[in-house]
């Protein structure tokens, strides 16, 4: 191919020319030079300057088009005063962002989704790992257990959330009825706490496959000898998982907190939109779904536009500061 280096078959130490060798080392007294280290250290050169941005360019025409023009385009949106249909602006400064950050149903719904975030990530992540340990035993038919549980993410998120309505509901939900005929108050269409927990947990029920997957991954990542090992110096199972196979998840553990926190806020709207509608009395309207009834039912563009500029730098705020802080905690 004209584009690439061309590879030998031949041993790397003698394709590649004298200065490329490695030279011997101090500590060891002899060389580093061997041919698996040195092809190791070989790189793809391209002979051509443009090719590399050619295969480069599909990847960055989707995130430009799919991300930074929409986010650029709400920027802009969220500095405009515009009416309902769009027929005319006005130039605002930071007005939107003003009236929104002093509304109170959008402090109301700030509070909403820290509740909600949080009881999402926290149950997702434990009922995954939870999982994740009991699959990992040797048992019988363990892979189509693990396959069975993988299935609930191929679930679209409205789906999901129909399946909880008929569960749910008190008065077509199986357990709703049932809870109902047991003399419990069950009606989350009137009681805004219960709708919190329902689509709390509907949405972490949604998440827990994906966080299981990676999980599983994890654990079985970890050398079994590691674990005999301690099992032989006498450590409890609840011990060698504290001490040794949780620490050893930490990397995964932590990639999950941040796309679990970015699925809380951005991915669960079709969840609360197909179970409560942001109620009752907007007890379940979330920051995402703030944006979708100021924007699309109340037609406030500039309102909506600022909302989604606001969610995108607290997520990104967020991110940065599990980046900044809590990584320093994981061990690779």
């Amino acid at each position: 191919m004209r584009g690439w280096r061309r590879f030998s078959l031949l041993p790397a130490a003698l394709t590649l020319p004298p200065r490329a060798r490695a030279p011997p080392s101090a500590a060891s007294g002899r060389g580093d030079n061997s041919p698996a280290l040195l092809w190791m250290h070989r790189r793809v050169i391209f002979r051509e300057k443009g090719l590399p941005y050619l295969l480069l360019a599909p990847q960055l025409a989707i995130t430009i088009v799919f991300f930074f023009w929409p986010a650029a385009q709400a920027v802009y949106q969220s500095t405009q005063l515009q009416d309902p249909f769009g027929l005319s602006s006005r130039f605002v400064w930071f007005e939107n962002f003003t009236v929104t950050l002093g509304n109170p149903l959008y402090l109301n719904a700030v509070g909403n989704t820290i509740i909600f975030s949080l009881g999402v990530t926290l149950l997702s992540l434990a009922a995954g790992l939870g999982l994740a340990v009991l699959a990992d035993r040797p048992i019988r038919f363990a892979f189509a257990y693990k396959t069975l549980l993988i299935w609930p993410y191929a679930v679209a998120p409205a789906v999901a959330a129909l399946l909880w309505l008929f569960i749910f509901h008190p008065s077509v939900g199986i357990v709703g009825r049932a809870l109902r005929e047991a003399g419990v108050p069950w009606d989350y269409q009137l009681n805004g706490a219960q709708a919190m927990a329902l689509i709390t947990f509907a949405a972490a029920w949604k998440q827990v496959a994906y966080n299981f997957l990676f999980f599983l991954a994890g654990l079985q990542s970890i050398p079994k000898s590691v674990l005999e090992a301690a099992s032989i110096d006498g450590a409890s199972p609840t011990r060698r998982f504290w001490t040794i196979v949780f620490p050893l998840l930490s990397p995964t553990t932590f990639f999950l907190l941040v796309v679990n926190i970015v699925y809380a806020f951005f991915d669960t709207f079709g969840i609360i939109h197909a179970l409560t509608q942001g109620g009752p009395g907007k007890a379940t309207e979330t920051l995402i779904y703030k944006v979708y009834v100021d924007g699309v039912v109340n037609l406030d563009l500039g309102g909506s536009a600022a909302q989604s500029v606001i969610l995108m730098l607290v997520v990104s705020g967020l991110t940065a500061i599990q980046f900044r802080y809590i990584e320093r905690k994981v061990q690779y």
